[in-house]
């Protein structure tokens, strides 16, 4: 039986709509994220994190993608 790791290494990103119309779009935020996973290659999605930022001009969606790159092992 083999050791459960004490530490691992979790990394991410975080993206946004562009300011202006669109800005409180889930549908573009996801689609945003989901080419910018694709680009990173192999690795294995930990969790997706979605916000919603309230700005004088309404609803502003951001997102976070916490993943493992195969080395991170």
């Amino acid at each position: 039986m083999t050791e459960p790791q004490k530490h691992w290494t979790v990394r991410h990103f975080s993206q946004a709509n562009p300011a202006g119309p669109g800005r409180d779009s889930v549908p573009a935020l996801l689609r945003r994220l989901a080419d910018s996973i694709e680009a990173l290659g192999p690795v294995e999605i930990q969790d997706v994190v979605i916000q919603s930022e309230t700005t004088p001009d309404g609803l502003w969606r951001s997102g976070t993608v916490y993943f493992h790159l195969p080395e991170d092992g």
